[in-house]
């Protein structure tokens, strides 16, 4: 990114649109000034600068929740930037994984025409559990007990897919199968590896 490229306002600054790297759930707005915008390439992590506050801050500084940066982009008109992470916990100062979680129109919980739109939707759960990491849930013991955990419950649950499929239990595979990609899921954000690029690996097999 070449910075004197960026078109800053008359204060100085630009907005900043801070994307999940993985699930591309959009966590925040914010804005950035030269200086934050330097700091943000330098250390590969997020810095704004607070307009309330009139100063720059490091995102995670205090609550540890950092935003390692994967890859920073700029629009056509080279007046906002894109900034894609890796967050390690919630973006928003409430403790939810994105601050855009009201909606004004529409409801994601919907049906939609689109046939696998619930992956999607279960990307987006599994990223808010792995950073709210709720008390309870089972997708926050998943993460807390590692990877080899995961990597268990994803064989077992590969062998009850076999199994369903060697019995001819339709209705017993169609369980055990949603089991198994849930569980991979989890397994790819563990990984830090976004489902977009195994889709790209199909699409370049066609």
């Amino acid at each position: 990114m070449n910075i004197p490229d960026i078109k800053f306002d008359e204060k100085g600054l630009a907005p900043a649109i801070v994307q999940d790297a993985i699930s591309k759930e959009v966590l925040t707005l914010a804005y950035m000034n030269e200086e934050s915008l330097r700091k943000s390439i330098e250390t590969r992590e997020t810095w704004f600068f607070s307009r309330s506050r009139q100063e720059l801050w490091h995102k995670g500084e205090t609550s540890g929740n950092t935003q390692k940066i994967v890859e920073m982009k700029y629009d056509c008109d080279k007046d906002a930037i894109l900034v894609l992470v890796e967050p390690a916990g919630p973006a928003c100062h409430t403790g939810s994984y994105t601050c855009f979680s009201e909606s004004v129109i529409g409801d994601t919980k919907e049906v939609s025409g689109d046939r696998f739109a619930i992956l999607n939707e279960l990307e987006k759960v599994i990223a808010e559990r792995e950073a709210e990491m709720p008390e309870g849930a089972y997708t926050t013991y998943l993460f807390d007990k590692g990877v080899d955990k995961i990597l268990k419950k994803v064989g077992e649950e590969a062998s009850e897919v076999i199994i369903a499929a060697k019995n001819r239990d339709h209705e017993e595979l169609k369980w055990e199968a949603a089991d198994l990609i849930y569980h991979l899921l989890v397994l790819l954000r563990e990984q830090k590896l976004p489902l977009d690029e195994v889709l790209t690996v199909l699409e370049k097999r066609r």
